[in-house]
């Protein structure tokens, strides 16, 4: 299995979990976990993925969804979970 972090940041608006969850769908992308919060206006959301029977590779993906946060007005970044987990080891 090959697991990535997906976050989204940004200002809360109608739409954003069902475009990326679509997206997701729609390149074989499984959500193996999902947290969402609204504070103060300002959505967030973390979801944990299995990449390994995508339809196309993680510098890809990637792209996607940072073109896709862009379209929506949020910041999505997407990581390989033992980078993300190096990362916050420290």
């Amino acid at each position: 299995m090959k697991k990535c972090v997906i976050t989204v940041v940004g200002n809360d608006t109608v739409g954003i979990i069902a475009k990326v969850c679509t997206y997701l769908a729609d390149n074989g992308i499984n959500i193996l976990d999902i947290s969402q919060t609204i504070v103060g206006g300002l959505f967030n959301m973390m979801m944990i993925v299995d990449i390994s029977n995508a339809q196309t590779d993680f510098e890809d993906i990637n792209k996607s969804l940072e073109s896709l946060g862009q379209d929506i007005g949020v910041v999505v970044k997407c990581q390989r979970e033992e980078i993300f987990d190096m990362m916050h080891r420290i």
